[in-house]
């Protein structure tokens, strides 16, 4: 509890001390000396909302909850309801100190789920580790990261060797090497050994920085229920003050036109008990409430969305498109057969190698992995990358082409189909034909699990794309039990066939799109909603997406909807459950049943219970 929270404390228990010694006095009831006594817990606990009220006013900002309690109490203390009026206003602090405390707790919560911003940074200096602000250290400097400790700032390991946990990031717990040589990222916790490490950016552009202001913006993008919340307290308050000037005056003037008593403290006791449980706390509190806390909890399990639009819209997904290589495969390709006709197998390999010397595809590297010698690039002339399908290069005065059927096609070569799994590389030297190699990429262990998730939680239509071969790519599909297999595409064929879904999908329904956030990154723009998977320190995945997922399991697209849809769940419980309560309440108020004390639980007691039940969206580690 802060310093703010206990003064509010301080204040709810003297003021609630002296109303109930004033309750206990033989006070007079309509006497000057009990309407002064009362006065006294009255303006202790609620100085500050008639404060807030009147500059309110002052300031043309009538209508909020703080004008509706100043109007409601100042009212019952007119009408010699003093205890009422105390108490009205005492269980409003009540609420509102609980409400805070609340929002602190969810606060303090996502702040350690995200304990990913670290201190200082170590620098040697003169022979001495030295801490220093993380702000103050420039690129190129190197730092030193102990056992225990945060990494500070991205870079490159110059020394030492470590295992880093990247729980904070990830929500796993399956920690990961780090040697000289390697790209390691801020908010990793060094677990054992001494890294001296280079920075390679900037504190404020490294990777713990990114996110944590990534999870921290979230709330400037709105959803529509916090919009319509919004548009709906500037509406409603001022009507429901109209209202019960209505209830207070129109019954009594036509009471003295039919000749009866008016009644006039009735009325207006009745309107202000209407005032009091026509505030719309609950609503305004609980529904942002229940986004930050749901974007919080999504943060801790490796998931971070970009803004409770997209955690809505996530919640609505029906379709899930995703590419294949390094979404639903490892990405990791290897040379699995190299099949030659009329030359020898070292040499099919050694110049499809060379030919794929200067490009960085994974196809190309693998190859270059697998022919394992230095390449003399010199000897490598004239290189032509055809889109779609394969590589043209000299290499040693010899016209080598290296692609798939298509290429071999332009070529004017037949060639057979080859029923294996994997990517075919077929060959060509001087426009002859010199056999195949074949490339395979392991499927991740856990996508066909990922599928059934996805099915099992109501998405209707699971599509993959891909730049494969239509035999690899229906092997796969069918292995994982996908829908729809789309193979051979380029990058603006993949663009065409998400346009042509989301033609094709109902206007309540989501398409969520998933890549690797930068080959698709035209793709994760045209969707409903982008989702960059395995985006670990990956700038241009975490600006590319909608919803970035910082480890690259496929199930956390599973795990990403069902966050959504339990934090949407609560969102809708709080909408209907308060508004439902309040306009029971205000018709049992106006027709007179529901007393003041009534009242105070309509608006205190139903804020409460909205904000527990917001606080649940920050769990979601079983969702």
């Amino acid at each position: 509890m802060n310093k703010k929270q206990k003064k509010v404390l301080i204040r709810i228990i003297i003021a609630a001390v002296l109303m109930v010694a004033l309750l206990l006095l033989p006070l007079e009831e309509e006497s000057i000396l009990r309407f002064v006594l009362f006065l006294v817990p009255y303006l202790v606990i609620g100085y500050d909302i008639l404060k807030k009220a009147f500059k309110g006013i002052k300031n043309k900002q009538v209508f909020d909850e703080n004008f509706l309690m100043a109007v409601a109490t100042i009212g019952a203390m007119a009408l010699g309801e003093y205890t009422e009026g105390v108490a009205v206003m005492l269980f409003y602090q009540i609420g509102e100190l609980f409400q805070s405390y609340a929002v602190g707790k969810s606060r303090r919560n996502i702040s350690a789920l995200m304990d990913i911003r670290p201190d200082f940074a170590n620098i040697m200096e003169a022979g001495q580790l030295v801490q220093v602000d993380p702000d103050e250290v420039e690129i190129g400097t190197e730092i030193i990261v102990q056992p225990g400790e945060k990494i500070p700032i991205d870079g490159v390991v110059v020394d030492g060797s470590a295992t880093l946990d990247t729980a904070a990031l990830t929500g796993e717990s399956v920690p990961r090497s780090a040697k000289i040589g390697d790209e390691v990222i801020s908010g990793c916790i060094n677990m054992s050994g001494v890294l001296t490490i280079r920075t390679t950016k900037d504190f404020g552009e490294s990777t713990a920085s990114k996110i944590l202001d990534l999870v921290e913006n979230a709330s400037s993008k709105k959803s529509k229920p916090e919009n319509f919340i919004s548009k709906f307290a500037r509406v409603y308050t001022p009507v429901v003050c109209y209202l019960a000037l209505g209830l207070a005056v129109l019954p009594p003037i036509v009471c003295l036109i039919l000749g009866m008593d008016p009644m006039w403290s009735k009325w207006v006791y009745r309107a202000l008990t209407f005032l009091v449980i026509s505030c719309p706390c609950a609503l305004v509190i609980s529904i942002p409430l229940t986004f930050f806390a749901g974007i919080g909890g999504a943060s801790h399990e490796g998931v971070l969305v970009k803004g409770s639009n997209y955690l809505d819209m996530l919640s609505k997904t029906k379709i899930v498109v995703m590419d294949k290589t390094g979404t639903l495969t490892e990405g990791v390709f290897q040379v699995t057969k190299v099949s030659p006709t009329d030359i020898s197998m070292d040499e099919l390999l050694e110049k499809t190698a060379m030919a794929e010397v200067f490009s960085n595809h994974p196809i190309s590297r693998s190859l270059k992995e697998a022919y394992g010698m230095p390449i003399d690039s010199a000897k490598v002339t004239d290189v032509e990358e055809v889109a779609g399908a394969g590589i043209k290069a000299v290499v040693a005065g010899v016209n080598v082409a290296a692609g798939n059927e298509k290429l071999m096609t332009s070529l004017g070569l037949d060639v057979k189909p080859v029923e294996e799994p994997g990517t075919v590389i077929h060959v060509a030297f001087d426009e002859k034909y010199k056999g195949y190699i074949l490339i395979s990429d392991k499927l991740k262990p856990t996508s066909k699990e990922a599928i059934d998730v996805l099915k099992r939680a109501g998405v209707r239509k699971t599509v993959m794309l891909t730049g494969d071969s239509r035999h690899v790519a229906e092997i796969v599909a069918k292995e994982l039990g996908l829908d729809d297999v789309y193979s051979e595409l380029l990058p603006a064929d993949k663009v065409t066939k998400v346009e042509e879904l989301l033609s094709s999908k109902n206007d309540n329904e989501q398409l969520l799109f998933v890549g690797d956030g930068i080959n698709d990154a035209p793709v994760l723009s045209r969707a409903d909603i982008g989702v960059a998977m395995g985006a670990l320190g990956s700038d241009a995945a975490i600006e590319a997406a909608d919803v970035v997922l910082m480890d690259d399991d496929p199930k956390k697209i599973a795990k990403a909807i069902g966050i959504s849809r339990k934090c949407m769940r609560i969102v809708y419980e709080n909408i209907y459950f308060a508004i439902g309560i309040k306009v029971a309440c205000l018709i049992l108020g106006a027709i007179g049943i529901a007393n003041m004390w009534f009242a105070i639980f309509a608006d205190v007691g139903v804020m409460v219970i909205a904000v527990l039940n917001a606080i649940r969206a920050l769990r979601v580690r079983n969702v």
